[in-house]
């Protein structure tokens, strides 16, 4: 086979993810790789909250596009960023085995409140820390809408940049925390930022976090026989159980959605959650089934959180928006 083009983002962590999947198929499957850096709408728009500029999709479309038009041979991605809908002609061919799929907390680099347990601060310790009314840094809606309900008092703002410019404006007092993925920490190999790692139940994460997912045209053989050989099927069973869970509740990117499917054998148990805005309203459902079945665990979960109210709170989520969009000059 002649060397494999691999898009991705010139982000630091889009390249390590790239990079990740070119070794093993170099390694595994004896295929040679030539990454091909691509800039999306969403770098080139890096100040603007995902919110404003149609969310997290303007990270990929620039690179499907050139997968569909065969400038590159596969595209590797954050699958949280991708559409759950993809465009027609493109298939995810592979997913690596998951990372850390919670999300952290990071403190000011600095002297800290004694940690308690084996890694970093408990959510008592975290508020202690923060005060009454911190200054969270955060460019997700869904982890906005779920830590209002965590810290009350707290007031969010959007950051966005790669992940050394964000811990620099924090350390420089821009925010009193940053709430990040920890996978991403932990493959840039900051881990040791961590103060807190919260607990699944408690900020349930998005569909796909910390999942890698490698993206092919679907009917390209020659490339999906060597994916074959370095994707991890239970890692793509709960994306697939999540991914359906966001299908099924009107596919949007910036929702205020969590869903989180952990394997536990041969079944996969999923709890997904819909919050309002601001906190005050939710809708949570879990739903467990076999890991070969994980659309429908999927959808049963999403069934359920529609049966729980979450067709309301989306709706109120897309009245707020359609007035505030009315409001922009």
């Amino acid at each position: 086979m002649t060397t494999l083009r691999v898009g991705t983002r010139g982000s630091q962590l889009a390249l390590f993810q790239a990079n990740a999947v070119a070794d093993l198929l170099r390694n595994q499957a004896d295929v040679a790789c030539e990454i091909v850096v691509i800039k999306t709408s969403g770098d080139r728009l890096a100040e603007a909250p995902l919110s404003q500029i149609g969310g997290k999709r303007l990270f990929v479309k620039e690179i499907e596009d050139a997968l569909l038009t065969g400038s590159i041979d596969l595209a590797v991605h954050s699958s949280k960023d991708m559409s759950a809908e993809l465009p027609s002609g493109l298939a995810i061919g592979a997913v690596l085995p998951r990372e850390d799929a919670r999300d952290a907390v990071v403190l000011p680099a600095g002297p800290r409140p004694q940690a308690s347990g084996l890694r970093g601060l408990s959510l008592q310790d975290v508020a202690r820390a923060l005060g009454e009314t911190p200054r969270i840094g955060t460019s997700s809606v869904r982890r906005t809408a779920q830590l209002a309900r965590l810290f009350p008092g707290a007031r969010f703002g959007a950051i966005r940049g790669n992940l050394d410019t964000r811990l620099r404006t924090l350390d420089e007092g821009g925010f009193d925390a940053l709430v990040l993925a920890a996978a991403g920490l932990n493959r840039l190999a900051r881990g040791h930022r961590i103060s807190a790692v919260l607990p699944s139940d408690a900020c349930v994460p998005a569909p796909g976090q910390g999942i890698i997912a490698v993206e092919i045209r679907s009917d390209d053989a020659a490339v999906r026989r060597p994916l074959e050989g370095i994707g991890d099927r239970t890692a793509a069973a709960a994306l697939t159980a999540e991914r359906t869970v966001v299908t099924h509740l009107g596919g949007g990117c910036q929702m205020p959605l969590g869903a989180y499917a952990a394997p536990s054998g041969d079944e996969l148990r999923l709890t997904a959650i819909v919050v309002s805005l601001d906190g005050t309203r939710a809708a949570r459902a879990e739903a467990t089934g076999p890991v070969s079945d994980p659309e429908g665990v999927g959808r049963r979960a999403a069934e359920r959180l529609i049966a729980n109210g979450a067709a309301d709170i989306l709706a109120e989520v897309e009245r707020v928006r359609a007035a505030v969009e009315g409001l922009q000059p």
